[in-house]
């Protein structure tokens, strides 16, 4: 008996050790990352955070964050921090994260385990922080990467938003952004803040704590003190003039031979699927209201297969046509045609009057480049981005009403109330799979699409159930979803052919590459809305980690 009495305080003893030295552990989430990035009139960068934590059970009280900065070139007396409002230190002695920075000593404000709390940090000036555009001589270049921390520390996605405020006096149509990291928009949301600063904002709801991101911008540097860019000296290094002219030329060589034609290829491909024209960066008056499923489809740039989809749903549903076949898909189009169609989907049907593929082909090549304009035509004077997230948010709310449905009847009305407008979803084809896998009633109109329905025998026959009292048949979800989604293949395959070339045959039309430039003129440089090309020796990135939860 005292021989198990012993074993089980030495096991408990061992689990109390073992739990005393997790509790040691910084381990939390951060919830939220706001930071305000203000590029001064002095070529000096302030910066404002703020860092929603949530320190986890059993996990060290949050007594430290470190904040990693882009250099050491600031005043640890222009720096201030509060935690939940009240003020608390900082410290550059307290500091044990990678690079330059300092400590926020948290105090008797820490943030204990299974508790949360909002980090306030505010520096006044950071000096050396802006470079020479290296795509543009009169351009300075900053980049800028928030503060993060050790993977072993943080967890779960971190809402993070990131604003540039541009110096003082820069024009709306001077600036550009820099590429944006990965799982960001690829274009900031631009506007005005409350001093007329143009802003630059990127946002994304699942980032990651512990990854550096980093975002850039160019503006003209007559806007800021010349001597505030700093110039990078490159080390001389005494190299013979022929051992230079081989490198040179055998570099030169290997890149016109592999290079040029990768780059190029990769290039053209991407600007391929690109097919809306180029707009400039800063827009006014808001969203525009008032586009259809179809054309909120162009404005998101979807596949143009299922964009043709989308508009053959449509015509179906207001009885403008009928499938004979699936495959090949072959339409009825219903004489006459009933009051109002839209002017993309009659030249939809005029194109399947066609028997001949390629002219049926080229004519829905037509259709698409008078839909492209229209819709560009439309958000003239309005703001895309705005524009984007208002129909992202009409689809989401369409899927929301599908998937809180509570029966096979009520789901299969809102689905088809709200077709189109799900179909805007990158994700279309799974989530549909993944709503759809009890039974479902078929849409009114679905006799109309599906020949199997009125006794067709092209495509496997589906056993129905009995009609609901609505009307329609009753079917297995699961090959509901799939007859929904194989329809846009079918399009793909069977119609259109490759998406890819018959999207670069619209691109071409509606947004052409650029021409090559002349041989003599003027310096010239990029005027869009964005420029490739990030700044030296990564200008202004707060490359520092900060580590630990500290």
């Amino acid at each position: 008996m005292k021989y198990r009495v012993a074993i089980f305080f030495a096991l408990l003893f061992a689990f109390i050790s073992a739990f005393n030295v997790s509790a040691q552990s910084y381990y939390f989430s951060l919830d939220k990352e706001v930071v305000d990035v203000y590029w001064n009139a002095d070529g000096t960068m302030s910066l404002d955070y703020q860092l929603t934590f949530t320190n986890w059970p059993g996990s060290h009280a949050i007594d430290f964050v470190d904040m990693g900065m882009p250099n050491g070139n600031f005043d640890i007396n222009n720096v201030k921090a509060e935690v939940q409002g009240s003020p608390v230190s900082v410290s550059k002695s307290d500091y044990q994260g990678n690079g330059s920075g300092f400590a926020v000593v948290l105090g008797s404000r820490a943030i204990q385990p299974g508790q949360n709390g909002t980090v306030h940090v505010y520096v006044g000036h950071v000096e050396r922080v802006l470079y020479k555009d290296d795509q543009d001589e009169n351009y300075a270049s900053g980049v800028f990467a928030p503060t993060y921390f050790g993977s072993q520390y943080v967890t779960g996605f971190t809402d993070l938003t990131v604003t540039f405020h541009l110096p003082p006096g820069v024009k709306t149509t001077e600036p550009r952004w820099h590429s944006a990291p990965a799982g960001f928009p690829s274009e900031p949301q631009t506007a005005l803040d409350s001093q007329g600063l143009v802003t630059y904002t990127w946002h994304n709801v699942n980032a990651n704590g512990s990854t550096q991101y980093k975002f850039g911008a160019s503006f003209p540097k007559s806007y800021i003190p010349a001597d505030s860019i700093v110039t990078i000296q490159l080390p001389s290094i005494s190299v013979s003039s022929d051992t230079v002219y081989a490198t040179v030329c055998f570099g030169f060589v290997g890149f016109m031979i592999f290079g040029v034609p990768i780059i190029t290829a990769v290039s053209n491909n991407r600007r391929k699927m690109k097919y809306l024209p180029p707009r400039i960066s800063i827009e006014g008056h808001g969203i525009k209201r008032g586009l259809t499923a179809v054309e909120a489809a162009i404005l998101m740039e979807q596949p143009l297969d299922k964009v043709m989809t989308m508009i053959l749903f449509g015509t179906i549903k207001k009885n403008a046509a009928e499938v004979i076949t699936r495959d090949p898909l072959e339409l009825q189009v219903t004489s006459p045609l009933p009051e109002g169609l839209h002017e993309y989907e009659l030249n939809f049907l005029n194109a399947f009057k066609e028997d001949d593929a390629r002219v049926r082909r080229n004519k829905l090549q037509e259709m698409t480049i008078k839909l492209v304009r229209s819709v560009s035509q439309k958000l003239k004077g309005f703001s895309r981005r705005e524009t984007l997230d208002y129909y992202k948010s009409i689809m989401e709310k369409a899927w929301q009403q599908v998937e809180a449905a509570d029966t096979p009847e009520v789901k299969s009305k809102m689905f088809e109330e709200a077709l189109e407008w799900t179909m805007l979803d990158r994700d279309y084809d799974d989530r549909t799979r993944r709503v759809f896998h009890g039974p479902i009633y078929a849409p009114t109109w679905w006799n109309r699409y599906d020949p199997v329905m009125r006794g067709g025998s092209n495509i496997p026959r589906t056993t129905f159930a009995p009609s609901s009292s609505r009307g329609s048949s009753a079917l297995p979800g699961a090959d509901f979803a799939a007859s929904m989604v194989t329809g846009v293949q079918t399009f793909s395959q069977k119609v259109i052919g490759n998406v890819n070339e018959f999207t670069g045959r619209v691109t071409n039309v509606t947004n052409p590459p650029p021409p090559p430039p002349k041989s003599s003129g003027g310096s010239g440089g990029s005027s869009g809305g964005r420029s490739c090309a990030c700044a030296c020796a990564c200008a202004g990135c707060a490359c520092a980690c900060a580590g630990g939860g500290r």
